[in-house]
């Protein structure tokens, strides 16, 4: 790990916003769960670390009173993860339980040993969940200067008195790491004799000289703001959790386009000028219908000649004035208004079915052409 950053404990938050951000759930409450006076098995990363990097105060649970997380036991839960980024070192979970438990960390694996070691704990790998809530880490340590990504893996087994496995688990989870060549973080824990002038964004100076950094920075000087999930399309980390997005794109990480034309037809944009276009359209700006006869009467195309039509039509094109939710029939040659089909030129009939000069009867009373 790189003494520089104390902000390097606390990229744990890394993976934090990831559920939080990725999976929109855990979103638990925001008090202590001793408060609650849960006596069974909680697991959760805590509200300090979820609101540094995502500006939202909340706590993230992976078990909560003896009971596994929903998201977590989704089977894609890891593919839904974005990588962890190179800055983030270590991950911190704090757990309790009154409950006696025996935990058995059966699997702390990497997939590609020349990038990355496999997973270190802070505790050891069998032991007694604690009674009060206690913090442990897990480690990722990336190796020398090998540049990469790895996957690696975490299977967490937990048993009561009685040998009986928690529902839910082993909690098995599969994840992956960016590692970076790491010369330039070396450089970072040098001391500097001047430390206490360079310090940036309120770090701090210590007694070895090396600049201690608030959340949300790290660097040599505390001068590197941090934004996890990483600013995408080339946006720039400009303040914490906080991305600069070039010409083109938007959102929190830059993840979404701005189109120079716009989308038509009720497409929506989704990519530097890149439309997501709805049924029954087509083209870069969804600007090509696959209704080859045009639909009438205000409607919208959907499929293949197939279109929506508004109230008060009907038919393939929307061509047949129908029920507005009011006209108990269609009517055949004229539209439906206040619940009375108003004829076209040349018809007549409650419904507009016949024709003047017809011969067929009618109880109908005819109407006097105008």
């Amino acid at each position: 790990m790189w003494r520089s950053a104390s902000t390097g404990a606390r990229l744990v938050a890394g993976l934090a916003l990831a559920m939080s951000l990725t999976l929109g759930a855990g979103r638990r409450g925001h008090r202590d769960p001793e408060a609650r006076q849960h006596s069974d098995i909680s697991l959760w990363i805590d509200e300090r670390q979820v609101r540094m990097f995502s500006g939202i105060s909340m706590q993230i649970f992976a078990i909560m009173n003896g009971h596994i997380s929903p998201y977590i036991l989704d089977p894609n839960f890891s593919l839904k993860l974005p990588v962890i980024p190179s800055e983030v070192g270590y991950v911190n979970f704090t757990w309790k339980s009154r409950k006696r438990y025996e935990y058995n960390f059966d699997t702390l694996t990497s997939s590609d040993l020349k990038v990355l070691k496999p997973p270190v704990l802070s505790i050891k790998t069998k032991g007694r969940v604690p009674k009060t809530p206690k913090e442990f880490s897990i480690f990722l340590p990336c190796v020398g200067n090998s540049s990469g990504v790895a996957s690696f893996g975490i299977s967490l087994e937990l048993k009561t008195v009685h040998n009986v496995s928690l529902k839910g688990t082993p909690l098995k989870l599969s994840l992956k790491k960016e590692c970076a060549q790491r010369g330039v973080y070396l450089e970072r824990t040098e001391p500097d004799p001047e430390c206490d002038k360079k310090c940036a964004n309120q770090g701090r100076c210590n007694h070895e000289k090396i600049c201690q950094c608030p959340d949300g920075y790290m660097g040599q000087h505390c001068r590197t703001a941090l934004c996890y999930p990483q600013c995408l399309n080339g946006g720039n980390c400009t303040a914490p959790g906080v991305c600069s997005c070039p010409p083109g794109y938007q959102g929190r990480n830059c993840e979404g386009g701005i189109c120079s034309q716009k989308c038509l037809n009720g497409g929506k944009c989704i990519q530097k000028d890149t439309c997501q276009c709805t049924k029954g359209y087509y083209g870069l700006r969804c600007e090509f219908s696959k209704c080859v006869i045009p639909c009438l009467n205000g409607g919208r195309c959907k499929g293949v000649n197939k279109c929506r039509c508004p109230i008060g039509f009907g038919g393939d094109h929307c061509e047949v004035g129908m029920r507005g939710g009011e006209c108990t029939r269609p009517c055949w040659h004229g539209t439906c208004v206040g619940g009375v089909c108003q004829c076209e030129p040349g018809w007549w009939g409650r419904n507009c079915r016949r024709s003047y000069g017809s011969s067929e009867e009618s109880s109908e009373r005819k109407p006097r052409p105008r």
